[in-house]
């Protein structure tokens, strides 16, 4: 097949969270497979090395814009598009500044769904398959169902929208629909209305063929109250059509034998460079390294600083965190409240507690790889890419029992000493903190420990296993079963219909 992809962001070229790690992924699991992806994204800046395709004309509203086409090869079957707007794109974040989103969000993903819709046309690619990724690319299928998709033939491509985190839904103000080129008959429960405004991510869900989540927990949980975020009923209603794959985790990025990031190798038939790692680790963020520090157990995390990953649990906690008989060390960033709590807690027991304020990806390797003991106590968690780092690299997670988090880690059973975690269901201070303590007591016994991290690390997380799930469901949303590829030099060539001064390679 060839799908054609939109998505806000994508590893390696922009990324604020998972969302980039999936999108980045599944579309090279997708080419393993046989199949060809175009991944369209916006042009961030900081964005280099791509190839001039040429320009599109973007009507928007009562608005016309142009738009430059770049490309950059990702790897056979897969090649990125860019979309070159600068007065939407060349800006210092991806989505806003600190707590407060930019205030033309709406205007900005707007165009850039009619702006990839706007390439694919004149592409005159056949695309069976068009797959959005959350509320920023929401307004595709919209587009498509509405008919103001450019061309016949890509109007006729099959929807599929995958919702990665339904907490962020792409409110705005009714007032935007004109704007955007939409009529107010969009402000009805069928179509985008919400509670008075309208939801870019609801057009995703509404007008798509078949919804996705992140895992089959996740999928349950948003039909609920308790988790749906107003989201539950509009969910149940399309419920047949609603499936949950679990993401998987980039075996290129995230392998302790091979990852450059690490000062020794290890893998599970040989974890000795695993204490070397931990040893590495302790000196680079500044805790004793002496033989008892190195014998007592080293908790990370790898974290947005936000309630959702129950911050708001360990906040609670307190300095109890540090009486525990372990380390601990944290990177991440958020609210100000608890990157404040941490760099308190951490200047009251520097020999306990580490911190780190913003993003290291060498970091976040080290601390997945020479951590023994890695803490996502997340009150909502859609699928979670951290927990299977950690089982990947040995390092066992402790984690709440929600969304993606169930579906990757088996809690310890110390009857039969299987298990490759531990979790706790209750969302309070006592259950967290009597796992962790639980968690503390059973690394003393060294053989069932190295028992609970050879299993975990002998778990198939790669996305191989997961692209073949998304297959299926590109295969049930065509009603057909996926061909072999034709050859590429066969396919038809960018023309000059919609896209100018273009010779497309591809």
């Amino acid at each position: 097949m060839r799908i054609l992809m939109i998505a806000s962001e994508a590893a390696p070229f922009a990324k604020t969270g998972g969302l980039a790690d999936v999108v980045g992924a599944l579309p090279r699991a997708l080419a393993r497979l046989g199949h060809h992806v175009d991944l369209v994204l916006p042009r961030y800046r900081g964005i280099t090395g791509e190839q001039a395709l040429g320009r599109v004309t973007v009507p928007l509203g009562g608005q016309v814009a142009d738009a430059a086409i770049l490309s950059a090869t990702v790897t056979d079957g897969v090649r990125a598009i860019f979309v070159d707007h600068p007065a939407y794109f060349d800006r210092d974040f991806l989505y806003g500044v600190a707590d407060h989103d930019y205030a033309d969000n709406a205007e900005r993903f707007a165009f850039f769904a009619r702006a990839a819709l706007e390439w694919a046309a004149a592409s005159h690619l056949r695309h069976d398959i068009v797959h959005g990724h959350d509320w920023q690319a929401g307004l595709v299928p919209v587009l498509l169902h509405r008919g103001l998709a450019p061309h016949p033939r890509l109007r006729a491509a099959v929807t599929v929208f995958t919702i990665h985190n339904l907490a962020y839904q792409g409110i705005f103000d009714a007032s935007w629909l004109p704007r955007l080129g939409l009529g107010f008959e969009l402000m009805h429960a069928n179509a985008l209305e919400y509670y008075g405004r309208i939801s870019f991510l609801k057009g995703g869900i509404l007008f798509s063929r078949v919804i996705t989540t992140v895992s089959p927990q996740y999928a349950q949980e948003v039909q609920t109250p308790d988790l749906g975020f107003g989201f539950d009923g509009i969910l149940r209603h399309r419920s047949a059509d609603l499936v949950g794959i679990l993401n998987g985790i980039d075996y290129d990025q995230w392998d302790p034998a091979r990852d450059p990031h690490l000062p020794v190798p290890f893998d599970p038939s040989n974890l000795a460079g695993k204490d070397a790692v931990k040893r590495a680790l302790l000196e680079q963020v500044g805790l004793p390294t002496d033989s008892a520090v190195l014998a007592r157990p080293l908790v990370g995390m790898v974290s947005r600083l936000v309630d959702q990953k129950g911050f708001d649990l360990l906040a609670t906690l307190g300095d109890e965190l540090a009486r525990l008989d372990a380390s601990f060390v944290l990177l991440g960033s958020g609210e100000r409240r608890y990157e404040d709590f941490w760099l308190g807690l951490a200047a009251r027991h520097p020999g306990r507690i580490a911190v780190r304020i913003g993003f290291d990806e060498a970091l976040a390797h080290r601390i997945e790889g020479g951590a023994d003991l890695f803490l996502m106590p997340s009150r909502f968690e859609p699928c979670g890419l951290n927990q299977m780092y950690s089982l990947r690299y040995g390092t066992v997670p402790l984690v709440r029992a929600t969304g993606g988090l169930v579906d990757t880690v088996e809690n310890f059973d110390p009857p039969t000493g299987k298990g490759t975690g531990f979790t706790f269901d209750e969302y309070s201070p006592q259950a967290l903190l009597g796992t962790l303590r639980w968690a503390l007591g059973v690394y003393q016994d060294r053989a069932i420990w190295r028992r609970i991290q050879a299993a975990g690390m002998q778990q198939d997380l790669s996305w191989d296993a997961s692209a073949r799930q998304y297959v299926k469901v590109y295969e049930r949303a065509t009603g057909k079963v996926a061909q072999p590829p034709s050859d590429p030099a066969t396919e038809e060539r960018d023309t000059q219909h919609g896209i100018r001064q273009t010779e497309d390679p591809h």
